[in-house]
């Protein structure tokens, strides 16, 4: 039987059927400079540094950019490639033609046979410390304008992920953050009352155009997973286990309905064994690999400072336990 694209893998495993293999990939890849020689990013893109070039070499950059990006996710067996940002993005119905054309140029490289995402999401995350007190205040005294705030950045999001669609993008990453390892930082009800309604609206817009949805979140998901799941999304990231979330049990309470993604222990792969990274790793694959509907990648990212070697580690262990 011929093997499956990549893309042919991502799709299977996102509508919970059994591809010829476990499909990895992750949020976002910072390793690119220790792994392979330099940033998944040149420098000549960053920021305003694009705009001192001239439209020729800008052009070429971006090439440049996306054929590196390519070989590097290439290499690491990704059958989705997280796009970078590059361009101004001040106007949600409008991509910049820089993202345009960069993402013209990697679908070339790929032969259109790779899924790109792109960060998607609209909802509340977890406030930084010098906003949380004016939020819980906001919430107990003027909930009206939270629930308003709550439907602008949400239709700032579907108009922005209606752009990447028009522009071939199949999937989004929802990274709004809702937990701490203790559990969400919003009580169950407000959850349903303040992010709930608007991320189902998110996801709802995402399948009309066309396009799959992966929700992320670290930290113990497990009290609002429920809700969570009933906003469809077509997978769940990352499954935290360093707050106690576990594959099996997920699996086995959401398997049918629901695609994961997960969940080797970021934490163990850059203070623990080679033995903790290995059992993690085997029970990822043991758990999240039956019946299809999975993909094999880390709780978080593979971040800077995390030794390759572990990372390469758990990439070995997947190669040998991937095929169904």
């Amino acid at each position: 039987m011929k093997p499956m694209t990549h893309k042919e893998r991502a799709i299977a495993a996102l509508t919970r059927q059994i591809p010829d293999r476990v499909p990895t990939f992750e949020l976002e890849y910072q390793l690119a400079e220790v792994m392979f020689g330099k940033s998944i990013v040149p420098p000549a893109l960053w920021g305003n540094n694009m705009y001192k070039l001239s439209p020729l070499e800008k052009s070429r950059a971006i090439r440049e950019m996306a054929e590196y990006q390519a070989y590097v996710y290439g290499e690491l067996d990704y059958s989705i490639i997280p796009l970078n940002a590059i361009g101004d993005f001040s106007n949600p119905k409008k991509l910049p033609p820089e993202m345009i054309e960069y993402i013209n140029d990697l679908a070339d490289v790929t032969n259109h046979e790779v899924m790109f995402t792109f960060h998607g999401d609209g909802t509340f995350a977890i406030p930084d410390g010098n906003q949380m007190y004016d939020f819980a205040y906001r919430i107990a005294d003027d909930p009206d304008s939270v629930h308003a705030q709550a439907e602008a950045m949400a239709n700032y999001a579907i108009e922005r992920n209606k752009s990447f669609a028009e522009a071939g993008v199949e999937s989004l990453i929802l990274c709004s953050d809702y937990c701490y390892n203790s559990g969400p930082f919003l009580s169950p009800a407000m959850f349903a009352e303040f992010i709930q309604p608007y991320l189902y609206k998110i996801i709802k817009s995402a399948r009309e155009n066309g396009q799959y949805t992966i929700k992320h979140t670290d930290g113990n998901i497990m009290p609002i997973l429920d809700m969570m799941v009933e906003c469809n999304p077509h997978a769940i990231h990352s499954l935290d286990p360093m707050a106690g979330v576990d594959i099996r049990e997920v699996k086995r309470l959401y398997g049918d309905r629901v695609c994961l993604c997960g969940n080797v222990h970021c934490a163990a792969m850059q203070t623990g064994t080679d033995e903790d990274v290995r059992n993690s790793a085997m029970y990822c694959l043991t758990y999240g690999k039956p019946n299809g509907g999975y993909f094999f990648c880390t709780s978080n990212v593979p971040f800077r400072g995390m030794p390759p070697e572990r990372y390469r580690m758990i990439l070995d262990i997947w190669k040998q336990n991937r095929d169904y």
